[in-house]
């Protein structure tokens, strides 16, 4: 199988919702000597980004969705292992999770898979996290960027509260912020202090990859 041929391949799978053959197609990619990352990037992430576009034009559902993440993460736990980390001795880390009041995590789950596979490593807090959860993660893993999500108007006041109390507790000068999910704007993310917001999961890890670049070193941030 040709490395276009086995790429189009891990798209499709996902897409399609089977498991067993993103699994399948993720070891054939390993076997072959295929880069995992572009495996990922443009195989695996890819068919969920299709996915995740064809939700928000009503093309698919919740069901469909949640098969293409399933089949995504069968693919990643094959191909993750094998990320290389670009030069850095250690990865740079990312705190990620859905605010305080909010359950839906599949936005944040792709933005998750996408930064590992940009190499960060990534602590995920899950869902209906905490404010205070948000803050004592940021301090006891180092974090190098903060990332919060919601997609529901009702709980977008969470992320403006999880900022204040990263302000108020010290860590918020140590950290690049980033926030999203549906409601989230431009706008908003300036008006409640976040560095940035994007429009999907690709262009987050992209952002994070290049921000990351600007902060001193970790020792002179934490202490």
């Amino acid at each position: 199988m040709e490395e276009n041929e086995l790429i189009q391949g891990l798209t499709d799978a996902v897409v399609s919702g089977q498991k067993d053959k993103a699994i399948e197609l993720s070891e054939k990619a390993l076997e072959e000597g295929i880069d995992p990352y572009k495996a990922v990037i443009e195989g695996l992430a890819k068919g969920m980004e299709i996915m995740s576009d064809k939700y928000d034009k009503k093309e698919a559902f919740m069901p469909h969705l949640l098969m293409a993440s399933n089949a995504m993460y069968g693919g990643m736990e094959k191909l993750t292992p094998h990320l290389k980390v670009d030069g850095a001795d250690k990865p740079a880390v990312v705190v990620i999770g859905s605010v305080e009041g909010d359950v839906h995590d599949i936005g944040k789950n792709l933005v998750k898979t996408m930064m590992s596979a940009m190499g960060f490593d990534v602590v995920d807090l899950g869902k209906d996290v905490p404010i205070d959860d948000f803050v004592n993660a940021t301090t006891q893993n180092k974090a190098d960027i903060v990332s919060m999500s919601t997609l529901m108007t009702s709980t977008m006041d969470s992320m403006e509260k999880t900022v204040k109390a990263l302000e108020s507790s010290g860590t918020r000068d140590n950290i690049k912020l980033i926030i999203g999910g549906a409601p989230v704007t431009e706008s908003f993310a300036m008006d409640i202090g976040a560095d940035a917001t994007k429009e999907d999961a690709m262009e987050a890890a992209k952002w994070a990859k290049s921000i990351v670049s600007e902060l001193s070193p970790t020792e002179e941030r934490w202490g």
